[in-house]
């Protein structure tokens, strides 16, 4: 690895992080839930036929009778519902976050948002009224105050319910980050709309990038460009620098307020950094002044952006932008490795592109990154295992339509078997124990499966909810044997299991890494995870057959996946056995040994 300064923060290297779509994790509270009107300027734009929210447990593909009597399809359907998930569904639920193990939480977007998914702001200094507990007062709130009057912004009943949620996260040794949208807003951002009524003469006029003020678009009296051509989200304008001078210093004013709430510098009543939404549409100019602005407020904060291009990576990771990214390459090479019939590589490939990203940014890089198996932006790792010959994660363009039933009727929306559930484990193993922060997207580990966006926003399945099966296939025909959701305490007891693993290690949290044996015949993969004495091995079969393994390794080991065993080393050589899609865990027995507890 490159030897450079370490910039990320420490915590962050330590973290295992958890993502959540608040509008589909948890509904803590129904008395705040949304409305019709709530939606208003939010895709599909149909605020005249039925509507009501949507019954959390019920069967995904299935038309409730409110969208039977619009005779719309299911896609329609699936953009206008709304389940009611607010952020006291997620203080509820905190317990079970930090019994699983979890000591990150990144959210998707919880500011003032009319779409599900919250990417199209209306603002960046509320929280959705929405997601706090009395969204009428908050709007009468909002609707008073000056916007762009900084100093004056006072606290919604949503914001302080946000910071409940900030110190009870906190109070559970538990850090939280934002997903910071910086690059576009929505319809019913107050900049936007100030510009709809007043034109050129509006102060806001040069926010946005507008291009012809006498040519009416669909949703303004001018044309203005959207990001990447969706309307709904009109781009902030950028000059040589990045995001021009008056939206840049509103967003560097919501930045403040969210890490330092209170104005005195009591860093710990905020949130721990940033996602950085599409960061790449942004010019670097913006990130390197917005990261001194961070860190003139909290040196420990985390700033991790979405990049997901190959060649776009490098400039941002250099100490003076970001300290991370959210890891698709990492995860393109393990799809690469475990999953894709189609693009299959041997463990040697495998190991030569973990090298080369281990080695393409400063060493410290590597340790903060947040390593994903699916996002809010992909088909779940189930369904990727599911539909694995005909995937291919790195052609990303090209894997957002096959991973959507809408446009590839031969994506197969069914769970998995027993045998697909068992290379998921596989991979939840690697993932757990290699170079950088694990990040569990919210409902994997409870065995939830599902197609791209919207599919992979079902609602959360929780353990004390009864569900129907899922009986309907998305073209709305009905299945041939429906397939039953509940809570997989199976694959939650394994997540649970490997995180307090690595929890207890610092040797798989910032241990160096070394391969130790690479079999292109046999499909295993084996390397060592070592630091201040401790040393971790971890071996995978990623095969359908059983494998001997024999080690050249001295000593005595802890088998941490059967029992804490001890294994002892004959003739310096260690005979490992391992079943199809299985992988072991040893951890050198000694007096400073922290993960078998000896």
């Amino acid at each position: 690895m490159n030897t450079q300064p370490d910039f990320v923060p420490e915590w962050a290297k330590r973290a295992v992080w958890y993502q959540i779509f608040p509008e589909r994790f948890c509904n803590g509270n129904t008395t705040n839930d949304p409305t019709l009107e709530s939606l208003r300027n939010s895709y599909p734009h149909d605020l005249s036929e039925p509507w009501q929210v949507h019954p959390w447990t019920s069967d995904w593909y299935v038309q409730q009778p409110y969208e039977r009597a619009h005779g719309k399809d299911i896609w329609f359907h699936l953009q206008r519902r709304r389940y009611g998930g607010d952020l006291q569904g997620v203080i509820d639920r905190l317990d079970y976050l930090q019994d699983l193990g979890i000591t990150a939480i990144y959210l998707n977007p919880v500011f003032d948002a009319p779409s599900s998914h919250k990417y199209d702001g209306a603002n960046y200094h509320h929280i959705d009224p929405n997601f706090g507990p009395n969204p009428e007062g908050d709007r009468r709130i909002i609707a008073a105050e000056q916007p762009d009057a900084y100093g004056a912004w006072t606290w919604t009943s949503a914001d302080l319910l946000a910071l409940e949620l900030i110190a009870e996260a906190h109070r559970r040794g538990m850090r939280i980050i934002f997903d910071g949208v910086f690059n576009h807003m929505g319809l019913n951002s107050w900049a936007f709309q100030d510009i709809v009524q007043h034109g050129q003469a509006s102060r806001f006029a040069d926010w946005f990038k507008v291009s012809d003020w006498d040519r009416p678009s669909r949703f303004a009296p001018f044309t203005y460009r959207g990001w990447f051509g969706v309307h709904e989200l009109p781009e902030l304008r950028q000059d040589a620098n990045g995001i021009v001078q008056g939206p840049k210093e509103y967003i560097f004013a919501c930045t403040r307020r969210w890490m330092d709430p209170y104005g005195n510098g009591a860093v710990q009543h905020g949130i721990d950094g940033w996602r950085l939404d599409v960061a790449f549409c942004i010019k670097h100019g913006f990130w390197k002044d917005w990261r001194q602005h961070i860190k003139a407020i909290n040196p420990d904060a985390y700033l991790v952006a979405e990049i997901v291009v190959e060649d776009d990576n490098e400039p941002y990771l250099q100490g003076d932008e970001f300290d991370a990214v959210m890891n698709y390459l990492w995860t393109f090479a393990c799809a690469e490795f475990f999953v894709e019939t189609s693009a299959a590589i041997p463990p040697s490939e495998f190991d030569r592109r973990l090298r080369e990203l281990r080695e393409a940014y400063p060493g410290c890089v590597a340790y903060g990154m947040q390593n994903l198996l699916t996002s809010h932006d992909t088909a779940r790792i189930a369904s990727h295992i599911v539909n694995r010959n005909q995937l291919h994660y790195r052609d990303w363009r090209g894997y957002g339509d096959l991973t959507r039933p809408r446009h590839n009727a031969a994506f197969d929306t069914r769970p998995p078997t027993a045998a697909e559930r068992a290379l998921q484990k596989l991979m939840v193993l690697f993932q757990m124990t290699y170079v950088g922060a694990p990040m569990i997207y919210y409902g994997d580990e409870s065995g939830m499966w599902g197609a791209n966006d919207p599919c992979d926003r079902k609602p959360m399945v929780w353990p004390d909810m009864d569900y129907a099966a899922e009986a309907t296939l998305p073209d709305g025909s009905v299945r041939h044997e429906a397939h039953p959701v509940a809570f997989d305490y199976d694959l939650h007891g394994w997540h649970r299991r490997l995180i307090a693993i690595r929890n207890r290690s610092l040797a798989l949290q910032l241990g160096a890494f070394r391969t130790l044996l690479v079999d292109d015949n046999s499909g295993i993969y084996i390397f060592e995870r070592s630091y201040e004495g401790e040393q971790v091995v971890v071996a995978l079969n990623n095969s359908t057959v059983v494998q001997r393994v024999t080690l050249d390794i001295e000593g005595t080991w802890v088998n941490l996946l059967d029992g804490e065993a001890t294994v002892e080393t004959k003739s310096g050589v260690l005979a490992v056995i391992l079943q199809p899609l299985e992988g072991a865990i040893f951890e050198r027995y000694n007096a400073r040994s922290t993960v078998g507890g000896k």
